[in-house]
């Protein structure tokens, strides 16, 4: 076989090896990502939840000092009753004083009922608190084991990348700058076994002429079709 042939067979596997890890990178990360985006959803409840019960507590503040100025306005009205001359004077105080109870009935209620609701609040409020404590700890361990994940796949790409400058510096820079071309629209894929006489870049069928050039692997062959550079797999190649 063609010794730049050969080389350029080789290099193109590495290649392809080397852009094999891009999807397990990827995969990290996303798993990585879905992690944090169901932490932070997580926070975002907690930061809601925690916002409601102080809005409550700010309501239950706003009852208690209502109360607290009806109770003062029912004393008053208590001690004006004393100086009261009339009975249209009195009805007056005596529905002031109904609606003034009335309000302050309505506010109890309300703190009872605000007061409830904040209880349910903090005892759901600690449980996402726990939930989120077990979320940042898997996350801070599937971090770490991303980073020694990523540091053997770096390790394994540097091995391949100082085969591949090898490989490319026993090339003739033409035949390289070829490959490469031809590698900026094929990918992985510039250079293709030929099977049953089809190029397995574009799985078109070649000329027998071409067929019998690739066999001979005398001379760097490409597909008529697609441009991708073709070969035999032998034996060894196919085991």
């Amino acid at each position: 076989m063609n010794r730049n042939l050969q080389e350029l067979i080789e290099l193109s596997k590495i290649d392809k090896e080397i852009d094999g890890y891009n999807p397990q990178i990827e995969a990290i990360d996303k798993k990585l990502l879905k992690s944090q985006q169901k932490l932070d959803l997580l926070q975002d409840e907690i930061n809601s939840m925690n916002a409601s019960i102080e809005d409550n507590h700010k309501k239950i503040k706003m009852f208690e000092e209502q109360i607290s100025t009806l109770s003062e306005q029912l004393n008053s009205n208590a001690k004006k009753a004393k100086d009261v001359s009339t009975e249209k004077e009195m009805k007056a105080l005596s529905l002031e004083e109904d609606i003034a109870k009335e309000k302050m009935s309505f506010a109890n209620e309300e703190i009872e009922r605000i007061g409830k609701m904040n209880e349910k609040k903090s005892a759901s409020l600690e449980e996402l608190n726990v939930e989120l404590e077990s979320l940042k700890v898997s996350l801070a361990e599937s971090n770490k084991e991303a980073i020694e994940q990523k540091e053997a796949i770096e390790n394994s790409k540097s091995s391949l990348f100082k085969q591949r400058e090898e490989i490319a510096s026993q090339l003739e820079q033409k035949i390289l700058s070829f490959y490469e071309k031809i590698r900026l629209w094929a990918g992985n894929s510039a250079v293709v076994p030929v099977r049953k006489q089809a190029c397995y870049g574009c799985y078109m069928k070649i000329s027998d002429k071409s067929y019998a050039d690739v066999i001979k692997s005398e001379e760097i062959t490409t597909c008529p079709h697609c441009g991708r550079i073709l070969y035999i797999e032998r034996e060894k190649d196919e085991n």
